[in-house]
């Protein structure tokens, strides 16, 4: 069906305690934990509407596999991430070969994002959608050159 929301997804660790603090310190309500099946899962957005969940997983190490997920933000809340990573010890880190100083925009939709990892190297995403005509003949670039660029295109 096309018009299904993603109600949930999952990510794997090898330390659950680990990463349920991590995603405590993310501002996500911890759900449920079921000890006996080293899983916790997690609300994401507003707890009272239950639309959204992530669920952490442990896994013996040879069962570990990195994953990416992405947190859809506006773009004033993505202008705010790296002070709200900050304060809680998380860095923010460079992606497409650019650097962290400022979202990368992935001229294609076009969506301005800032990347980060959890304690297992999980790739995590605050996105956040952007004004502007999709470009899928551009590379991946900072949000200042993508503002001069559209500015351009908008100026003829």
């Amino acid at each position: 069906m096309r018009n299904a929301k993603l109600y949930e997804t999952h990510v794997n660790t090898s330390n659950l305690e680990t990463a349920v603090e991590f995603y405590k310190r993310l501002g996500l309500e911890l759900a449920h934990l079921i000890e006996e099946r080293r899983v916790a899962f997690f609300w994401l957005g507003d707890p009272g509407i239950k639309e959204q969940m992530l669920g952490v997983w442990e896994v013996p190490e040879e069962e570990f596999f990195r994953s990416h997920f992405a947190f859809y933000v506006s773009l004033e809340e993505l202008l705010k991430v790296p002070g709200f990573l900050g304060a809680r010890g998380i860095s923010v880190v460079s992606s497409f070969g650019l650097d962290e100083t400022e979202p990368v925009v992935h001229p294609w939709m076009p969506a301005a994002a800032y990347y980060f990892k959890d304690p297992n190297g999980n790739s995590l995403e605050y996105l956040a959608l952007i004004d502007g005509k999709p470009r899928p003949d551009m590379h991946v670039v900072h949000l200042s050159e993508w503002e001069k660029l559209s500015k351009k295109a908008d100026n003829g």
